[in-house]
């Protein structure tokens, strides 16, 4: 039935657009026998509003994998290099929930390792909304940020690096085999908002998948259980997404192919003193660094979607 409601909705946007196409036909053509401005003026507007929505249905036929529809959950590790690092990761969660504000999805995190100082040390947020993970997915990789650093006193330029992981939010009945006894599981003192719990029960959880060294944990939900909950089923989709990547690594080996996985390879180059934001996978790159901190990514993933 979901596949039904999703397809049903596919062809009406199509008729929508089609049917707008021929009005907009038709005001052309009235345009040819009148000079209205104000006739000019609504052609030109809903022009642009119908070129907008084709943009979009673009993206939706790039995203044809299993879990594209799917919600995603993304998270942010601050690589090394101290302050610079963890507030690069900082900014950079900053950046995906303005992207997810702008692009009308529900953004929530999971759990923040915050630093004193400056910054985080990891993020880990949920995103829900369709197609969520398949605009995602361009993300996943090493972001690279060059500016001069505030934390230099001598005003020099430093290097940053934080990587980027997407994973697709399974279905509840999909089968993984996730024995009890592979699992670990602790409870601690919530350290972020999250109520009169927060610094007074052990309610946060952190899971430990001992076959593989995965840990999951949240500590922004009300109660244990439903942190438990969420550590789930983050584990679920890393488990699922490991599985996916060895998979892909043993096909390589059988075809020879021996290219690098883009998997924690460097995506993506953040040069803030000469106002260039440059993707290294696709060679796209644009000058307005700040409407890129600001969440304006769609270029970026569309042209990593074009490319595959």
């Amino acid at each position: 039935m979901k596949e039904l409601s999703r397809a049903q909705d596919d062809i009406r946007s199509w008729e929508n657009m089609d049917g707008e196409f021929s009005e907009l036909a038709l005001l052309e053509e009235m345009l040819r026998e009148y000079d209205d401005p104000e006739l000019q003026s609504e052609l030109e507007n809903r022009a642009a509003v119908l070129h907008k929505a084709l943009d979009h249905q673009q993206l939706f036929l790039l995203l044809n994998e299993e879990y594209d529809r799917n919600n995603a959950i993304l998270t942010i590790h601050a690589g090394s290099g101290g302050l610079d690092s963890q507030d690069w990761a900082g900014m950079l969660l900053r950046m995906y929930l303005r992207w997810a504000e702008r692009e009308n999805f529900k953004a929530r995190a999971i759990d923040i390792q915050s630093d004193d100082e400056a910054g985080i040390k990891s993020a880990t947020l949920e995103i829900n909304g369709s197609f969520a993970h398949g605009y995602l997915k361009a993300e996943k990789g090493v972001h690279r940020l060059v500016r001069i650093s505030p934390f230099d006193s001598a005003k020099r330029r430093h290097t940053s690096f934080a990587s980027v992981s997407v994973y697709p939010e399974l279905p509840d009945d999909l089968d993984l085999d996730i024995r009890p006894e592979d699992l670990k599981i602790d409870t601690f003192r919530s350290s972020g908002a999250g109520g009169q719990h927060v610094n007074r029960t052990d309610s946060a959880v952190r899971i430990t998948h001992l076959p593989t060294g995965i840990i999951t944990s949240c500590q922004n939900e009300r109660s244990q259980h439903m942190n438990k909950d969420v550590a789930m089923k983050v584990l679920r989709s890393k488990l699922y997404e490991k599985a996916v990547q060895e998979r892909e690594k043993e096909l390589a080996a059988v075809v020879g192919d021996k290219k690098e996985s883009s998997w924690g390879s460097q995506i993506r180059s953040y040069v803030l003193d000469d106002r260039r934001v440059k993707d290294t996978r696709t060679g796209y790159e644009t000058s307005n660094t700040e409407a890129v901190l600001n969440g304006d990514i769609k270029a970026f993933v569309k042209a990593y979607l074009l490319s595959q």
